[in-house]
């Protein structure tokens, strides 16, 4: 075992959908810097060609819209066509409408789950084909602390980041034996344009950041080492499992600092 370059991903090709910005431009430059060549793809074609572009030789942008099978499909068959093989794939886009559920209509319930689950589960159909027929490689998907815990307003996003979990867990399950890993990364709040409408609102972003163990939102860049991590061989025997990256949000019980003398 060469311990110091368990986390290189040198010869290895990476498809980043959301790659655009946000946590998913982070993994693709996180990705690369380990070596990996990262075919950037976003829905919006000029973010992509942004991140690839800041990336270098070692990286370019694709265009993938995850509302459409067969965009995701043509993505992952030409990356293979053309690179011979597809070893790590991460999808992080999704979207969230802010609602109670007795106020939610049934086009916002459509919208969220076509993103938000059924997306993510085009990337792991697709994606996991490819690699059960080369016998090999990792499946990242992003769920969320929704996953576990929620609040007023979240009751759909979340069921599509619970959902998220067990797809991954059920796909980690039937590609096990095909030695293709799958697991999901779980973050806390993260500073991203999804979450732009909080930040505009200093009570609501100063209550969030109390929440984590740090006072504070996670920054994008701060999810490329758990990417990497997965992506890697240092996690070579991990698949099935949820990775969460949220500052301590889920292991502190509220915001009450009792005495302790």
């Amino acid at each position: 075992m060469n311990y110091e370059k368990l986390f290189r991903l040198d010869g290895r090709v990476a498809v980043v959908i959301g790659a655009g910005s946000g946590i998913g431009q982070a993994a693709a430059k996180g990705l690369a810097a380990h070596g990996a060549f990262v075919v950037c793809a976003d829905a919006k074609i000029e973010l992509a060609q942004t991140t690839a572009g800041e990336i270098g030789a070692n990286a370019e942008a694709r265009v993938a819209d995850v509302t459409d099978s067969e965009s995701v499909r043509n993505l992952f068959q030409s990356v293979k066509s053309e690179r011979g093989r597809v070893d790590v794939a991460v999808v992080t886009p999704a979207i969230n409408v802010r609602k109670p559920i007795l106020d939610y209509a049934d086009e916002e319930f459509d919208r969220v789950i076509e993103v938000s689950l059924k997306g993510t589960f085009r990337v792991l159909r697709e994606a996991g084909r490819v690699m059960a027929e080369q016998g090999s490689g990792s499946v990242i998907a992003f769920s969320s602390i929704r996953s576990l815990v929620v609040e007023p307003g979240q009751g759909i996003y979340a069921a599509t980041k619970s959902g998220i979990v067990q797809m991954v867990r059920a796909l980690a399950a039937e590609l096990g034996p095909r030695g293709v890993r799958v697991n999901a990364i779980a973050p806390g709040v993260v500073d991203t344009p999804l979450t732009r409408p909080i930040k505009d609102r200093p009570d609501w972003y100063q209550a969030y950041a109390a929440k984590s163990a740090f006072n504070r939102w996670a920054r994008a860049d701060e999810l490329a080492g758990p990417v990497v991590y997965l992506a890697s061989d240092a996690s070579s025997y991990v698949t099935g499992s949820v990775l969460f990256v949220d500052g301590g949000w889920t292991a502190v019980d509220g915001r009450f600092d009792p005495p302790l003398s």
